[in-house]
């Protein structure tokens, strides 16, 4: 292993790692900044289930209309995030436990999936082209985003075998690539995973509040009304 491989699998992987996180806090600590208040509405349900619903909702497909008309979408929603996950979690095992990649078992599950993942990238920046309306509502971070992201996937389909006996440059490639997304992602629209707890726990008690969730079989009002 070259110097420069090491110093990006390690040293580089450490800070771009910690700006993230340091940012994070950062966001996380401005959120908390806007009080969100008490609803004045009677309140008719029950808030608590109601966000264990809310939050639980992406691993519920049947709750969506748009994925019961189109399940597809979601089949392909499942696999670009698992490529995702795949793709992170071979920066940390190759670097740190390179010896599971030693199991080819293993090293043609995560190709499949980052593979499958570079396919529905693929066919995503094919529909946000050809669709005049995802088009018109797409922003030049969405397009560039998810171009990164497709690259990012067929670098790391290359780079998870570990052969830097034969070629190193797509492990250098894989690493530099890991480390612009970590100090990339907190300004992009990719980040927008970190303000899902956030929306959905807000969405799930302001909607339980409410009685939109859970159904009841009656409903009571105060008086008056």
């Amino acid at each position: 292993m070259s110097d420069i491989l090491y110093f990006l699998e390690n040293k580089v992987q450490i800070v771009a790692l910690s700006f993230l996180l340091f940012v994070y806090i950062l966001r996380i600590f401005w959120l908390f900044r806007f009080k969100s208040r008490k609803e004045q509405s009677y309140s008719e349900g029950n808030a608590t289930a109601c966000i264990a619903h809310s939050m639980l909702n992406v691993a519920m497909p049947w709750a969506m209309e748009s994925i019961r008309k189109k399940p597809f979408f979601y089949i392909q929603f499942i696999l670009f995030h698992m490529g995702v996950i795949f793709a992170i979690a071979a920066t940390f095992i190759i670097p740190y436990g390179p010896q599971l990649f030693n199991i080819q078992a293993v090293v043609w599950i995560f190709q499949f999936i980052v593979g499958m993942a570079f396919i529905v990238g693929m066919f995503r920046l094919y529909r946000r082209f050809a669709n005049p309306s995802i088009r018109l509502i797409s922003s030049r971070d969405d397009y560039f985003s998810l171009i990164l992201m497709i690259f990012y996937f067929g670098v790391a389909f290359l780079a998870i075998p570990n052969n830097y006996h034969r070629s190193e440059w797509p492990l250098i490639l894989f690493f530099a690539l890991t480390a612009f997304f970590l100090i990339y992602v907190p300004f992009s629209k990719i980040g927008h995973y970190l303000y899902y707890p956030f929306t959905r726990f807000f969405l799930g008690r302001t909607m339980g509040h409410r009685g939109v969730y859970a159904k009841r079989k009656k409903c009571r009002y105060p008086e008056g009304l």
